[in-house]
C-alpha cells in the first residue's frame, strides 16, 4: 500500500479569508492527499507546531493579506530550526511574480496564484514528493 502525501493547509496571521485556503484543502483531498487544515489566523510557530505534530509531507500556507514576505521566510526559518526543512513549504495567494521569485531563492516551493488550476496544484506536489521521498 502506498502512503499517501499528509498536507497542512494554513492560513497565518490576520488574513480572515478561507475560501481558496478550503477549496485547495478539498481538491487535494479529492486527489487522493490526506489534508489536515489549521484554521484561520494560525501563528507560524503553530503552524509549524501542527506540521510536526502531523508528520506532514507538505505545509501549504494561504496569503492574502500581504504578508507573504514575513511569514514565509519565518515559517522557512522555524522549519530548519525543528529539523523537518526535508518538508516542502508551498502556498499561494495575492503575491507579486517578484515577490515570488524572491521566496523560492530562500528555498519555498512553487507560489500560487488565484485561478491556477487545482490539478495544476495536486501534480505539482505529487511530482515534488515522487522527487524528494522523505523515507
Amino acid at each position: 500500500m502506498e502512503k499517501k502525501i499528509r498536507v497542512l493547509v494554513a492560513k497565518a496571521g490576520l488574513d480572515g479569508h478561507d475560501r481558496g485556503a478550503k477549496v485547495i484543502a478539498a481538491a487535494l483531498r479529492d486527489a487522493g492527499m490526506e489534508v489536515i487544515y489549521t484554521g484561520l489566523r494560525q501563528t507560524p510557530e503553530s503552524i509549524v507546531e501542527a506540521a510536526l505534530q502531523e508528520d506532514v509531507d507538505v505545509i501549504g500556507l494561504s496569503i492574502l493579506s500581504g504578508a507573504h514576505m514575513t511569514l514565509f521566510p519565518r515559517i522557512l526559518d522555524l522549519m530548519k530550526q525543528q529539523g523537518i526543512d526535508d518538508v516542502l513549504l508551498t502556498g499561494g495567494g495575492i503575491i507579486p511574480e517578484k515577490d515570488k521569485e524572491e521566496l523560492k531563492k530562500l528555498g519555498t516551493g512553487e507560489i500560487f496564484t488565484p485561478g491556477t488550476p487545482t490539478p495544476e496544484i495536486a501534480r505539482y506536489i505529487k511530482e515534488w514528493c515522487a522527487a524528494h521521498p522523505r523515507y
